[in-house]
């Protein structure tokens, strides 16, 4: 007599439906998370990297005082030539040097509130006041 042999075919291994769902799910709520801290943290690179511009356009303008005998009366003066400057050793800067790192320009006053001259880098938001990464920041801070 022969023996009964079970004709079934093995299971696939794998996963249900349900559980690759679940995967999906867990791993959008991790990018989610972590794409949040990242434009954190590319906002307060963007607010520092500013306000060390305002610095170095300062220094730029100061530059650009000593040869002219005042600093400019407008910031672009520090890329091209103005009328009134009869010592110009120019350019002083690029024209990229004029807009903060959100693609703005500085504030620029000459004569300043605070001195000879005053820029302002107005933060993230582009409006005077605000805290964090929209704060206000001058040249005399």
């Amino acid at each position: 007599m022969k023996a009964k042999r079970n004709h079934r075919l093995p299971r696939a291994a794998g996963f249900s439906l349900i559980e690759m769902l679940a995967v999906i799910v867990l791993i959008g709520i991790v990018a989610g998370i972590v794409v949040q801290q990242v434009g954190k943290n590319v906002d307060k690179g963007k607010y520092g990297s500013g306000k060390a511009q305002v610095q170095a356009l300062a220094g730029k303008i100061e530059g650009y005082a000593l040869d002219n005998g005042s600093p400019p009366a407008r910031l672009e003066d520090l890329v091209s030539k103005p009328g009134n400057a009869s010592n110009w050793q120019g350019p002083y800067a690029k024209e990229s040097d004029l807009k903060d790192p959100f693609g703005r320009p500085f504030q620029y006053k000459s004569p300043g509130e605070h001195g000879d001259f005053d820029i302002v880098f107005l933060g993230k938001d582009g409006q005077a006041g605000g805290d964090g990464v929209n704060q206000d920041y001058g040249n005399w801070q």
